[in-house]
């Protein structure tokens, strides 16, 4: 069978099916190190993904695999512990089943001028090292790797075939709902943070913090229909300051690097066998900016629909 979809999705689906014992085909059109998922700061966190119900279960398994894979240094999975900042009285914590740790943060734990936040530790996955530790496991597992770009299902051979392609993959099954959601990053030299920072409740959009032992990922944006992958220096110095408001032991530290990606945004993430000129398709994409936290979850689901 074949797999379409060369990011953290389509790799994990690729890996699935071939632990349960089908032979595989990956078809990539850039290396991982290109794809939306090497942009992720990939905290563990269901962000513009729906529908929730499913959300929580595909997330929970993930949840699972990632905290089972953080005993593995090569993985550059780790479990760390962080504050999700609240700046409304009734915040809604549907994501919390299953987080590692879960209380309400001390005054002493919440930034500077944060009235109130969650505490828990969740996985923190450097996609610097997952990527590549996904990839290799993937051929040891006997994944075939083809690279190039799918221009349509008929390119393909295989007796069924899963489309993981992201934002590619509404053109594969004629589906135009998607939509792009431009995210920017910038990653700053670590002062020695230990714990990451969550505020999607900020007047200014949504901002995180979230070290990974040699940088520290700030951002960001979601600007659905933005389809520009150059970084905007308005939008970095925006980020950097509610960065370094959270975190003001980030202020003076150089810049390693900074990147824009385009989260396959969707109203629901994509989970179904299709049947697509007398073939079996299963369509697994629209994860909005959640691929990490649902790739394990999904990837089962796929593994039970082929």
């Amino acid at each position: 069978m074949a797999v379409v979809g060369g990011g953290v999705v389509g790799l994990t689906c690729a890996l699935e099916l071939a632990r349960a014992g089908h032979r595989v085909r990956l078809h990539t059109a850039d290396p991982h190190e290109a794809t939306t998922s090497a942009v992720a700061a990939a905290l563990w966190f269901p962000y513009r993904a729906a529908p929730a119900h499913a959300v929580l279960r595909w997330g929970a398994t993930s949840l699972e695999v990632l905290t089972r894979l953080a005993a593995d240094p090569a993985t550059g999975v780790v479990l760390r512990p962080g504050t999700v900042v609240h700046r409304t009285p009734d915040p809604d914590l549907w994501w919390t089943p299953g987080a590692a740790g879960i209380r309400p943060a001390t005054a002493e734990e919440l930034p500077p001028g944060a009235p109130a936040g969650t505490r828990c530790t969740l996985p923190v996955v450097d996609m610097g090292r997952y990527l590549p530790w996904l990839a290799a496991t993937c051929a040891s597992a006997g994944v075939e790797t083809v690279p190039g770009r799918v221009g349509g299902l008929d390119e393909v051979a295989g007796d069924v075939v899963v489309v993981a392609a992201g934002l590619a993959s509404g053109a594969l099954v004629d589906d135009d709902s998607g939509i792009p959601v431009q995210g920017q990053v910038v990653r700053l030299a670590d002062p020695g943070l230990t714990g990451w920072v969550l505020d999607d409740d900020d007047p200014g959009g949504l901002t995180y913090v979230v070290p990974r032992g040699g940088d520290v990922v700030c951002g960001g944006t979601a600007v659905e229909g933005a389809t520009g992958t150059e970084p905007d220096p308005e939008a970095e110095a925006a980020i950097l300051e509610r960065a370094c408001a959270l975190v003001p032991e980030l202020r003076g530290q150089p810049v390693v690097s900074r990147a824009v990606g385009l989260r396959p945004g969707r109203p629901t993430v994509r989970l179904e066998r299709l049947d697509v000129a007398g073939r079996p398709v299963v369509a697994c994409y629209g994860h909005g900016g959640a691929g990490v936290t649902l790739s394990w979850g999904c990837a089962a689901d796929v593994a039970g629909l082929v």
